[in-house]
């Protein structure tokens, strides 16, 4: 019986792995229809067609899903909906405040998934304004270190004059910060001198972090994780800061 136990719980494991990986596939081709939508499929003068699609090809959805999503965005072929992006604001334990991105075709569907997820797991919700005046719009990019062969001095060599205003160490990768108009000039000159990037995207940064512990980041990351299950959600920022020493302790 052991050896089934062993399977059922593997399977089990897949089975959520599976899951989350289809719910990100998903969320993927959603943004790339709302770009091609908004912008046209032409991503020579759509830069954010030409990101998102990066991040679904190196998140390994399949191409013939992203050209499918990008001639549905586009009114090139049947069956695109009309997606909307809607933001809601909220509070999870210990303060922390959150901000829940979501791309919906049904605005009541969303606001009732979102409420339920939030005050099921210990959050609340919060008036509109009451929370999105501590987060600032930037350009994010995410950069591996690669094992040490990419080194900060030289991002900020490239990204600098490209309009880059910080450059973060992240632990195993780096993480630039622009102004979102200046994100497609800091892209192209980490292009320009060969240097790879895992995401470039448009992300909302808090601009004062709130340091929590162990155990009220267990309840945020419950919170955060339950809101993502939503197929409607597309990211959930928050304003907190995790020491290494807490995130330790959790793992």
């Amino acid at each position: 019986m052991s050896g089934h136990s062993k399977w059922a719980t593997t399977k089990h494991k897949k089975a959520i792995i599976d899951s989350r990986r289809a719910k990100n596939f998903a969320k993927l081709i959603k943004a790339i229809e709302v770009s091609a939508r908004s912008g046209g499929a032409d991503i020579s003068g759509n830069p954010t067609l030409f990101d998102a699609i990066a991040k679904a090809k190196k998140n390994s959805v399949p191409a013939d899903n992203i050209d499918r999503a990008v001639k549905r965005g586009a009114g090139l072929e049947t069956g695109g909906k009309e997606w909307e992006t809607i933001m809601y604001e909220g509070y999870a334990a210990g303060g922390v405040a959150l901000l829940i991105e979501c791309l919906s075709d049904n605005r009541n569907r969303a606001a009732s998934e979102v409420r339920v997820a939030v005050t099921r797991n210990g959050g609340n919700m919060a008036d509109p304004g009451s929370v999105s005046y501590l987060f600032n719009r930037k350009g994010v990019l995410i950069i591996s270190k690669q094992g040490g062969k990419i080194t900060e001095d030289k991002i900020l060599e490239v990204v600098l004059d490209a309009g880059a205003e910080e450059v973060n160490d992240l632990g195993d990768s780096f993480e630039v910060v622009s102004s979102p108009s200046d994100l497609v000039a800091v892209r192209t000159s980490l292009q320009g001198a060969g240097i790879d990037y895992d995401s470039a995207e448009t992300s909302f940064l808090p601009t004062m972090s709130i340091p929590i512990d162990g155990e009220t980041a267990k309840k945020v990351f419950e919170l955060i994780e339950a809101i993502e299950e939503l197929d409607d959600v597309q990211n959930v920022y928050g304003n907190f800061d995790v020491s290494d020493e807490v995130m330790a302790s959790l793992s």
